[in-house]
């Protein structure tokens, strides 16, 4: 089975052969249809200075919309509705563009009627070609994957009657959905099976075996137990990078707009991701990277001027470097603007700040307020490892308290930690774990609402909240 980089190329290098030809074509018919103008022969007219432009950067810019659309993403089980879909909205994209770009300047106002047959000429050659090419990789996958010629090395997590009866309704389906179940994971306080003949890992130990054993994806099965040992137990897959999968009919806590990753045989929930669309995914991480960049510029005299104040203020470095958790549950080191003193951590313990914190510095107590600590926190942004609007990312030691009181936190590894997020604008700095959990309550309810629209509203909300100095 070829890998996932290989099987993205294909659709990648058919998209942009197809986009080439279609363009190319459409050149060419239009020079016979009488819309060229200046050019005396059709080879004059595609060596022609624009022609030849076009052709090199056009094709590039369709390659850009596609990607923006997602539709690079998942490459092995493609709806075939979505995948007609997304190819019609991305060729109504890039053909406005070309349109507005190119062609509103060569069209004859007194021929209009010649205007739209060269518009829908585009429209129809850019569509036929590029959905042609998906159409025959996506079907050739397709064919491979039902005929279990590719199958993905999977662990079932649960070893109780419902797992092994899971795994005993995919092997009987005539036509496979990929899964080449080659384990059980034994989840806590479950009554094993004795029929399952597979080897049974156990939960701790799944890092090691994953590696091992080269598996591609998880499906939890539980056997009716409490949902937060179920939880718990996701918590622990997050970390893996793997797709996570469940079974709908014992997830019904967890079920509130998750999109469902199959529909024909065994219905699975894809809990790995959000239910943000795959195209919503690299649009707002290709937001993130242009917001990024430019305020990391902006910022460059408030970056200095900060810096000198902290250094004339106390002793000790200016930016400050911590651990926190972001997406999958990995950790990463978030960068701020320090603002308290040195060694504020004696103890060993962490502990979180109050407004009248004794180890807030002069300089650090204005930080805060106008929430200004938080600014190198475009670094993290453009790395990856956060997102400029999304949850926001706590140390380890404050998860793990959070989690074994609130076992949905869990839903928060789904998404890239933010700078800002609806907890923060709607509740703020929390003091106590009781209060990081009031919280989280936002940030659930943000991760269900996930959207431009709503992350605008929070970036509103959070400039007002910086000009009024109410960051503490």
């Amino acid at each position: 089975m070829i890998s996932e980089q290989q099987q993205r190329l294909k659709y990648v290098i058919g998209d942009y052969v197809a986009s080439n030809v279609a363009w190319f074509t459409y050149n060419c018919l239009r020079y016979l249809m009488g819309s060229a103008r200046g050019a005396s022969t059709l080879g004059a007219f595609l060596g022609s200075h624009m022609i030849v432009v076009g052709q090199v950067v056009f094709p590039l810019v369709m390659m850009l919309v596609y990607y923006l659309s997602g539709y690079y993403n998942n490459v092995y089980r493609k709806s075939r509705l979505q995948e007609l879909f997304v190819t019609f909205s991305s060729t109504t994209v890039n053909v406005v563009i070309i349109f507005l770009t190119a062609l509103i300047n060569d069209m004859n106002m007194q021929e209009r009627s010649i205007n739209y047959e060269l518009i829908l000429l585009l429209f129809g050659l850019l569509f036929a070609m590029v959905y042609g090419v998906r159409f025959v990789i996506t079907s050739i996958t397709s064919y491979k994957i039902k005929n279990r010629i590719w199958q993905f090395r999977t662990l079932v997590v649960g070893c109780g009657a419902a797992a092994y009866t899971f795994v005993e309704r995919l092997e009987k389906m005539r036509s496979a959905l990929g899964y080449d179940v080659v384990g059980f994971v034994e989840m806590p306080h479950e009554n094993r099976v004795k029929e399952i003949s597979k080897p049974i890992y156990q939960l701790n130990d799944l890092e090691q075996v994953c590696a091992r054993e080269k598996i591609q994806e998880l499906i939890v099965v539980p056997t009716k137990q409490e949902s937060s040992v179920v939880l718990n137990a996701i918590n622990k897959l997050f970390p893996l990078g793997l797709p996570i999968k469940i079974t709908p009919d014992r997830y019904s806590i967890m079920l509130s707009r998750v999109r469902l990753s199959e529909m024909a045989g065994e219905p699975l929930v894809d809990i790995s991701g959000s239910n943000m669309t795959e195209g919503w995914k690299n649009r707002k991480r290709a937001i993130d990277i242009v917001l990024s960049i430019v305020m990391l510029i902006l910022l460059i005299p408030v970056y200095a001027i900060v810096a000198l104040c902290i250094r004339l203020d106390s002793k000790g470095c200016v930016i400050f470097r911590q651990e926190r958790l972001g997406l999958r549950g990995r950790p990463f080191k978030i960068v701020k603007f320090r603002s308290m003193f040195i060694n504020a951590e004696q103890a060993g313990q962490p502990q979180l700040s109050t407004e009248d914190d004794p180890r807030i510095t002069r300089v650090g107590k204005v930080l805060r307020k106008y929430r200004i600590d938080e600014l190198p926190q475009f670094w993290n942004v453009l790395k990856g490892e956060m997102s400029i609007v999304g949850p926001r990312p706590e140390r380890e030691y404050y998860a793990n308290l959070i989690l074994a009181r609130e076992p949905s936190y869990a839903l928060i590894r789904q998404i890239r930690p933010g700078i800002t997020s609806m907890g923060m604008v709607k509740y703020g700095y929390a003091k106590n774990v009781d209060e990081m959990i009031e919280r989280l309550r936002y940030d659930l309810i943000y991760l269900e609402n996930m959207s431009m629209l709503n992350d605008l509203k929070i970036l509103i909300y959070t400039v007002k909240i910086v000009f009024k100095g109410r960051g503490m």
